[in-house]
């Protein structure tokens, strides 16, 4: 599995792929390894992009 993380870009529909309960969420944002994430379901998360390779997601 290819880690797309370093080319996330605010705007891009992304997954997280060990908490689906969060639905999807919206790029703010790719400094480095911190990928800031607004999920549907729980809001603004700072993701560790070297712990956790995020899934691009359908448009919904």
């Amino acid at each position: 599995m290819t880690n797309l993380n370093a080319f996330l870009a605010p705007g891009m529909l992304v997954e997280h792929p060990q908490q689906p309960d969060w639905g999807q969420g919206q790029v703010q944002s790719n400094i480095g390894n911190k990928i800031t994430v607004n999920f549907r379901n729980a809001g603004k998360v700072v993701i560790d992009g070297s712990r956790v390779a995020l899934l691009l997601s359908e448009e919904s």
